[in-house]
């Protein structure tokens, strides 16, 4: 028997519209759907109609979980790997099964991905930016490490992106804005948050202004902000 497919396919990051016609096709022919959370990507499925069966699989499933995922690609079944929203193994834990799967099977297993949603990229996309090169952080470390990466970003030549929580979004500003005073930086901000969702809002500024906006209006801090940076060339 011949191994089966292992696709990779991107979901909407909140507009359940933004689907292509070949992920719903693949979503119909695979065998099984994973899934970091079964309830959200349900709604999705039921959107269209689709009756696939779905799997738990997520940064916490075990290596009995994985193991049993490979025996069904051994036995010649169709597995999609989704996240809850967006691209796989994008700040993701979905690479571990790509990964467990590359090393049980090398170039035998066919490892397909289906383009489709990805907040980094829609946010770059409207910034106005030049954004031909940009450098990606995924979300930032709580504590250690923080204040490097932050720093890093900063005084890159290139635009940086990184994803940030309603909760830290605030202090992340700020200390943004003490970084650019301490080392005298001209850095330009550019906050995206629910990005294709119903409150999809846009901010441009400078750090220290948008902390103070955001602090003043609660409502402004609901929802996922995607954050880029970049100098401003004197």
């Amino acid at each position: 028997m011949s191994l089966g497919t292992l696709f990779v396919a991107a979901t909407p990051i909140g507009n359940l519209e933004d689907i292509s016609l070949r992920a719903l096709r693949i979503f119909k022919e695979a065998d099984y759907i994973l899934c970091e959370d079964t309830r959200t990507t349900r709604l999705l499925l039921n959107r269209h109609n689709i009756k696939t069966a779905t799997i738990s699989y997520h940064q916490h499933s075990g290596l009995g979980k994985t193991k049993q995922l490979l025996r069904y690609l051994e036995e010649g079944r169709s597995l999609v790997l989704v996240s809850d929203a967006g691209t796989p193994g994008i700040s993701d834990p979905g690479s571990m099964l790509v990964a467990a799967a590359r090393k049980e099977y090398g170039q035998e297993l066919s490892i397909v991905p289906i383009p489709g949603a990805s907040a980094v990229i829609s946010a770059l996309s409207v910034s106005g930016w030049p954004v031909d090169r940009f450098t990606f952080f995924g979300f930032l470390p709580h504590k250690k490490g923080r204040q490097t990466m932050l720093k890093e970003m900063l005084v890159n030549d290139y635009p940086a992106v990184f994803y940030e929580s309603k909760h830290r979004i605030v202090k992340c500003l700020q200390e943004i804005a003490t970084l650019i005073d301490e080392y005298e930086l001209s850095i330009e901000v550019m906050l995206a948050r629910e990005l294709t969702k119903m409150f999809e809002s846009l901010y441009f500024g400078q750090a220290a202004e948008l902390a103070e906006k955001l602090e003043n209006d609660p409502d402004i801090q609901k929802g996922e902000f995607v954050v880029l940076v970049r100098k401003i060339k004197k």
